[in-house]
Parts: structure tokens; C-alpha cells; sequence
């Protein structure tokens, strides 16, 4: 039977399942609308959709490493409860394994790959979704390389709220490596050093602290020398190679990383949750809208 796009739209809306779950659902079942409902639901793609409006703003992040690769990555749960669970827990390190292994460039890209098992990596989610009972996803990763003369600096803090991968270059080091993640963890920079920083952002910084030095009434002469030494602080506070290194702030983590023969090829922090907006929930307003129903 041939499957219509006004059939898959029909079994989107009485699913919420996307539309290649609900395509291959209706090509399973010859068409049968019931039989593909059935079939989402066995699969837990329809108990997933209709948690997708939720919010997954806990979770984990991970870092696996594998030889000269490594991935981190993070997966959202609702609640850091289920962060928790043995489950969920198992499901990020399948998740690690098997990107580790296929390195798909995106998320989407990884979500449609098949696992070991034979589901796809979003079908091994929702399963896992029909078991723990809330939206679950994998939000991002990135896989980084080395070569056998430099080192992974792999550093979970709180078990796994922060983690950072680093990469340091001419050693081996892996215990120096871990060091400069774990300033990452507690600093939180956001380039390696300043030539990263590109020319708009600097100079609109200089432009920032400039009309703060002349509100200050500080005369024009003297204005563009504060400027540029406000502007070192700037670097600082972005820069990791120009900190003070956490384990000894009387010495900078490019002196730090140069001790070791090293310099410092690239890093990626992850915040579980940074950026999504979480949702607040409000019991005395709940409570009241029970009360007036």
C-alpha cells in the first residue's frame, strides 16, 4: 500500500512521533493506522513524543577516550533524579561508544545512524525514554584527535555537571593535562589564548572600556594607556593562557603548560544544562490552580 503524506501527517498528530518514525511505522504496517499507533508505542516513540514539550535541562556529560580519540559529550534528562539512574547513566556511555566509533559530524547525522543492536541511536533514546519515563537527549558532543606524543587531559567535577576535554600538544603528560581541564572546570575560559579573540570583539571592548575611563572624568591623555591595561585584564578573564593557574596562582597557565615542554592545542567545556532556559516551577501558583478548578 502506498503510504500518502496526508497519512503520515494524520499519524504525527496522533502520536507526536516524527515523521520517519511515523513513515516507517505506516510501511510496517501496510497503512494500518492502528497497527502503526501500536507499533510507535512498542517502540516508545510515541510515549517519547509527547514528553518532547518538556524541558531537559539536567543531565550529564561525558568524556570517553579510545586510544588517539576521544568524545565528550552531553545528554539531557528532566530531573537530576534520573541523572542518576543506573540507566541513564549506561545510556550515555552506549552513546559515547558508539560516536566514538562512527564519528558522525552532527547531531542530527548521529541520531539517524544505526547502533550495534540495529535501532537507530534516536530509537535506542526513546527506548530508553519508554523505561525511565522522561525526555531524554543527546544535545552535543565533539570528538577530538591526537597524535601518540601528545596528551588527553579528561577532567568530570561533580560527577559529570562540568567536563572538560583538553588536548596538550609535545607531551605526554596526561596528568598535566588534567590539571589545565580542571582550571577550565573552575575558570571557565573561553579561548585558548588571544590570538583567538577576533578583532571586532577587542575592539569593541576598547571602545567599552575607553567611555568607561572618560565617564570617569579620567582626562583624554591618560584615557588610551588605562585602556590597554584594562584591556590585558579583559584577556585574562577570557584567555587561558594568560590566567593564573588554579593549583598555583603565582604562575600563569601558559608557564604552567611551557614547564612541560607542552603547549595547549585546543578544549571544550561542557555545563550541563548552560544555556537552556529551565523551567521554573512555582508551587503556590499550582497549588491555587488546583484550589479554583
Amino acid at each position: 500500500m502506498a503510504i500518502t503524506a496526508q497519512m503520515v501527517k494524520e499519524l504525527r498528530e496522533k502520536t507526536g512521533a516524527g515523521m520517519m518514525d511515523c513513515k516507517k511505522a505506516l510501511t510496517e504496517t501496510n497503512g494500518d493506522m492502528e497497527k502503526a499507533i501500536d507499533y510507535l508505542r512498542e517502540k516508545g516513540i510515541a510515549k517519547a513524543a509527547k514528553k518532547a514539550d518538556r524541558i531537559a535541562a539536567e543531565g550529564l556529560a561525558v568524556i570517553e577516550v579510545s586510544g588517539n580519540d576521544a568524545v565528550i559529550l552531553e545528554v539531557n534528562s528532566e530531573t537530576d533524579f534520573v541523572a542518576k539512574n543506573e540507566g541513564f547513566v549506561q545510556l550515555t556511555k552506549e552513546l559515547a561508544a558508539h560516536l566514538l566509533a562512527h564519528k558522525p559530524a552532527t547531531v542530527e547525522e548521529a541520531l539517524e545512524q544505526k547502533m550495534d543492536n540495529g535501532s537507530t541511536v534516536q530509537e535506542h533514546i526513546n527506548n530508553a525514554i519508554a523505561k525511565i519515563g522522561e525526555k531524554l537527549s543527546l544535545r552535543r558532543f565533539e570528538i577530538l584527535s591526537k597524535t601518540d606524543a601528545d596528551a588527553f587531559g579528561a577532567y568530570l567535577h561533580m560527577g559529570g555537571r562540568i567536563a572538560v576535554l583538553t588536548v596538550l600538544e609535545g607531551t605526554t603528560d596526561e596528568a598535566a593535562a588534567k590539571d589545565v581541564s580542571m582550571h577550565i572546570a573552575a575558570i571557565n575560559p573561553k579561548y585558548v589564548s588571544r590570538d583567538q579573540v577576533s578583532a571586532e570583539e577587542t575592539q569593541r571592548e576598547r571602545e567599552v572600556l575607553t567611555q568607561q575611563a572618560l565617564n570617569e572624568g579620567k582626562p583624554e591623555n591618560i584615557v588610551a594607556k588605562m585602556v590597554e591595561g584594562r584591556l590585558s585584564k579583559f584577556f585574562e578573564d577570557i584567555c587561558l593562557l594568560d590566567q593564573s593557574f588554579v593549583k598555583n596562582p603565582d604562575q600563569k597557565v601558559r608557564q604552567f603548560v611551557e614547564s612541560k615542554g607542552a603547549t595547549v592545542k585546543t578544549f571544550v567545556r561542557y555545563e550541563v544544562g548552560e544555556g537552556i532556559e529551565k523551567r521554573q516551577d512555582n508551587f503556590a501558583e499550582e497549588v491555587m490552580s488546583q484550589v479554583k478548578k
